[in-house]
C-alpha cells in the first residue's frame, strides 16, 4: 500500500465532562499536530498517491473552522466530549466528504483505499482514526 501524509497544526480550547478527566473538566487549550495519511494500492499514471499540495490545502481547509475556537461553543460538538480520539474521527469524516466531492482532483477519490487521521497532543501522546474511503 502506498501512502502520502501531510500535516498541519491547530489550536483549540475545550473542556470535558466526567470525573475521569480531572482538571481537564475546566476550560483549557490544546495545540494539536494533525496528520492525514492517504493510501492506495497502486500509484496513478503520474506515479503519485495524490497531489501533496492539494492534500495539504485540503487539511488546512478542514482545520480552519475549529482553529482558535472554543469547541464547547460549536453547535456540531454540542454535548460531546471533544477528546483527541473524537476529534480524529470528526476530522476524518470531514476529509472523507471533501475527498468524495473531488477535492483531491479527478479520479483520485475512487482510487484511494483509506485515510488515517492522527492528532498529536505531545511527543508522547496521540490518537487517531483510520478507515477505508
Amino acid at each position: 500500500m502506498y501512502s502520502v501524509t501531510v500535516s498541519d497544526h491547530v489550536m483549540i480550547a475545550h473542556s470535558f465532562r466526567g470525573a475521569i478527566f480531572g482538571p481537564a473538566q475546566r476550560l483549557h487549550g490544546a495545540t494539536y499536530t494533525v496528520e492525514a495519511t492517504f493510501r492506495r494500492e497502486r500509484l496513478d499514471d503520474d506515479g503519485i498517491v495524490c497531489d501533496i499540495g492539494r492534500a495539504l490545502e485540503l487539511l488546512k481547509e478542514v482545520l480552519a473552522p475549529i482553529a482558535f475556537a472554543n469547541l464547547d461553543e460549536l453547535p456540531e460538538f454540542a454535548g460531546r466530549n471533544t477528546t483527541t480520539e473524537f476529534l480524529a474521527g470528526a476530522l476524518h469524516q470531514r476529509l472523507k466528504a471533501q475527498v468524495a466531492a473531488g477535492a483531491l482532483g479527478p479520479g483520485t477519490a475512487g482510487a484511494l483505499a483509506s485515510l488515517q487521521v492522527v492528532l498529536r497532543e505531545s511527543p508522547v501522546a496521540w490518537a487517531g482514526y483510520d478507515a477505508p474511503l
